[in-house]
């Protein structure tokens, strides 16, 4: 359907001052207009307001039969077909593409005069095969199926819609390449970049003779009129640029919108048309009419019979003719008069003001496809414009009720409007004594509070929003409430649509949680715990997931916690640990996040790590999160866990859970090896809490995920001159099989906890070491005598019983010391030498 508006996209036109009558004629570069007649070309110099000059002139060889510009490199040449070329035939055929080769044509490329060896570079490409045939049912004349114009228009884009005046790169790049052809009745519109699709049809309201493309319009000219149609190029080339269009970023008419006429202007005896830049060449030529005389012989000579009508035909019969430049108006000026034209339908819902306003839209942006025609004051004015047109069409939206309501979100975000700015031009009375919200602009205003704009509501606005939510979407009030952007509502005004959603029967542990946070607000923390009582803890998490803006708010792009959330880590840290954890679970925030957030709840200092962040990272263990990174936790609770003991600095706040807790809850916590408890016996901590942070070391290394080798260069600073530090660098060592080494350091700093150390490490493959290093080690130790000498003693005999049960006589007495009293040895050698025959 084409819908016609009384627009003037014309301006002022131009006589060029040709002596000859032009036969062929073409617009190019900025301002050059050529014109052939018989075997000579004229040049003229077009200014868009001056008198068209003159510039040169030259003749051919031979009559011009047809005449084109191109600039180096690129009625994008323009072909004007002659009828001739086609034939008709029975059946109307369409391929599209690659399948157009079927169509049985042959293509040679004509020789162009260059070398052979720069014409291999030459190519061609099949895009479009149409063949069209008459309704034979309908008495159509062969003249109406003949085609007249053919045309293929490249959109190039040279900058960026949202830039503020300068150009990104002044390169062109090819957005979209568009093919146009005519009948007398109807044009088609085809998009042929990346696949060859059908984009408009165009139906004449009479007999046209020729038509040209333009990135913005459509000319055609009939006997009598300059018809000017709307195109759809650059709705079609914003999609090639970005395919993502119609989201909640960005919107764009759509290409299937119906086209319009804008204007039908009279001019008489119009021949042909062609265009370049802003300008519309028109040639037009008055037919002579034959001049009728009635002649009459002397009444007394003829009879009644005798008298006739002759034609008397003038022996020169001189056509009157006439070639115009016709200025069209600037974008701006047409925009701002498509504006006025909406606003007859402001006050009606109706697609019409949508259409029209659509229009205006695409016009501005088609102009502002290729910036590097445009001058820095008159791309401001675009861009000015472009961001009203978004407001206007963000209007309309709002106030329709439709399957494209969803599109007031984009075109407001477009327009640069504040959510404050929009709410201002919104019409707040009240119909039959309801007041009613469209879906568009409930849309809006949801997803602008859900994306956390750095913009706050004044208290009027705010208490506006919340009754507009109360009335049309009551479920998302307690949502739309914990928006930052709704800082300044009154709490008293937020209670109470809160408590008439209790009323209503919509009662949930959302509802719970921000009257809970309301309450903290207006400073009752009676009402404050009573809502936190009413539901479990679990259920109470639950409520954080659906809504995390109660705890963790983003301002200028930067984590804030709530007061509700500084009120739950003095009364409920583990309830505050468990929620953070559920969002992280539930993707609602990111490690980074959380880790960011609970440092700016306890501490500005970014140099140390409060005690409930290190819960966080132990809760995250035990609840084995498929996207968090064990090895990057275990670093970070790790290097928390040396630096307090490196430091004897006790955690800021008690922690939530104990070594013995995490051992029990988590499988990455291991049980902490006996020996390692013997060890750590031998030293008196007065700290509760530096013991606790020691077995949690202890045990994250004693696990069966903890990656060794990765822990070693952070251990320098726990030195192994206190027992706590022995114990986690014996630990570490032991895990890596350095077990020679580990017994050489007990023996030195702890005998007691050798025997238990070889017990626990010195099995299998490792169980020679009872006899290949510790028995000998041993007895080395015990002749030094010394105040460890029980000790060792001690231990010698542990392990003299492990070595006499483990091997044969021969090879028992190969091991045992050459200088060793016999008395002391003969039990250990008697035992060896029976236990064949005891078992």
């Amino acid at each position: 359907m084409v819908q016609l508006y009384n627009l003037h996209p014309f301006g002022s036109q131009q006589v060029v001052p040709c002596k000859l009558e032009p036969e062929r004629f073409c617009g190019g570069g900025r301002d050059a207009l050529f014109v052939a007649a018989g075997c000579k070309v004229e040049a003229f110099a077009v200014a868009d307001q001056e008198l068209c000059q003159p510039r040169c002139a030259f003749s051919t060889l031979g009559r011009v039969l047809r005449l084109a510009y191109s600039e180096a490199g690129i009625s994008n040449e323009t072909s004007q077909l002659e009828s001739d070329d086609f034939v008709i035939c029975q059946k109307p055929v369409e391929l599209l593409g690659e399948k157009s080769e079927q169509s049985g044509l042959s293509v040679t490329l004509e020789s162009t005069g260059l070398a052979d060896e720069k014409r291999k570079y030459s190519h061609f490409q099949h895009l479009l095969y149409r063949r069209f045939a008459p309704d034979i049912s309908s008495y159509v004349l062969s003249d109406d199926i003949k085609l007249h114009s053919l045309q293929l228009l490249p959109i190039y884009q040279t900058g960026s819609l949202t830039s503020d005046g300068k150009n990104l790169s002044q390169e062109k790049e090819l957005l979209s390449l568009f093919c146009f052809f005519s009948l007398p009745h109807v044009g088609y519109l085809y998009m042929v970049v990346k696949s060859v699709e059908l984009m408009s049809v165009y139906q004449y309201p009479e007999k046209s003779q020729q038509a040209v493309l333009t990135p913005q319009f459509l000319h055609v000219i009939t006997s009598n009129n300059l018809q000017c149609f709307t195109v759809r190029c650059s709705a079609a080339a914003a999609r090639e640029e970005d395919p993502y269009m119609d989201t909640t970023l960005k919107a764009c008419p759509p290409v299937s919108m119906d086209v319009c006429a804008l204007r039908i202007q009279l001019f008489i005896g119009l021949k042909a048309i062609c265009h370049f830049k802003n300008h519309i060449i028109l040639l037009t030529k008055a037919d002579p009419e034959a001049i009728p005389e009635r002649r009459q012989s002397p009444k007394r000579l003829l009879s009644r019979k005798d008298t006739s009508v002759k034609i008397k035909i003038p022996p020169v019969a001189e056509a009157g003719w006439n070639l115009y430049i016709v200025n069209t108006i600037s974008p701006v000026q047409l925009y701002k008069e498509m504006i006025d034209y909406s606003n007859t339908y402001k006050t009606v819902k109706t697609q019409s003001c949508i259409h029209l306003l659509s229009e205006a839209h695409l016009l501005v942006r088609a102009a502002l496809m290729d910036a590097s025609q445009l001058e820095p004051g008159e791309k401001a004015e675009l861009l000015e414009a472009f961001k009203e047109s978004c407001g206007h069409l963000g209007d309309c939206y709002s106030r329709l009720d439709s399957q494209h309501s969803h599109l007031t979100l984009p075109y407001y975000k477009m327009s640069g409007l504040s959510m404050a700015e929009v709410l201002a031009r919104m019409d707040w009375t009240v119909e039959d004594g309801l007041q009613k919200y469209e879906r568009g602009l409930i849309f809006y205003i949801n997803h602008s509070l859900y994306e956390n704009l750095d913009e706050e509501l004044s208290e009027e606005l705010a208490a506006k929003v919340v009754q507009m939510f109360y009335v049309a979407e009551p479920k998302q009030v307690p949502h739309i409430l914990c928006s930052p952007s709704m800082k300044n509502i009154n709490p008293l005004t937020a209670m109470n649509y809160l408590r008439k959603l209790d009323t209503s029967g919509f009662s949930s542990i959302l509802v719970t949680l921000t009257k809970a946070a309301v309450a903290l607000k207006m400073g009752d923390l009676d009402m404050h715990r009573n809502e936190m009582k009413s539901h479990s803890e679990m259920k109470l998490v639950c409520g954080f997931i659906l809504e995390p803006r109660l705890l963790i708010q983003q301002r200028k792009g930067q984590i804030v916690p709530t007061e509700l959330a500084l009120h739950l880590k003095e009364t409920q840290p583990g309830l505050l640990v468990a929620s953070v954890l559920g969002l992280q679970k539930n993707n609602k925030i990111g490690i980074e996040e959380a880790d960011s957030f609970f440092k700016m709840l306890c501490t500005k200092d970014e140099d140390t790590t409060p005690q409930l962040l290190v819960d966080f990272w132990e809760a995250q263990l035990v609840a084995c999160l498929p996207d968090v990174v064990l090895q990057e936790l275990f670093f970070k609770l790790t290097s928390q866990y040396i630096w307090r003991l490196s430091k004897r600095q006790p955690p800021d706040t008690t922690p939530l859970r104990t070594s013995e807790d995490l051992i029990n809850a988590c499988s990455h916590y291991g049980l902490i090896y006996p020996w390692v408890h013997i060890l750590i016996s031998s030293d008196s901590l007065a700290d509760k809490n530096y013991t606790e942070d020691l077995s949690k070391l202890q045990s994250l290394i004693c696990g069966p995920s903890f990656d060794i080798a990765s822990i070693i260069p952070f251990l320098e600073p726990l030195s192994e001159d206190t027992i706590a530090g022995l114990s986690v660098h014996v630990l570490c060592r032991t895990r890596l099989k350095e077990y020679e080494q580990c017994i050489d350091i007990l023996l030195e700093r702890c005998p007691e906890a050798v025997i238990p150390y070889a017990n626990h490490e010195l099995k299998e493959e490792n169980r020679t070491l009872w006899w290949k290093k510790l028995l000998p080690e041993l007895c080395r130790r015990i002749k030094c005598g010394g105040e460890k000498y029980q000790l060792y003693l001690s231990s010698l005999k542990e392990t003299l019983s492990i070595v006499a049960v483990e091997l044969e006589l021969k090879d028992f007495m190969n091991v045992l010391p050459e200088d060793g009293t016999a008395a002391f040895f003969l039990p250990y050698l008697l035992y060896c030498s029976r236990k064949k025959s005891l078992t």
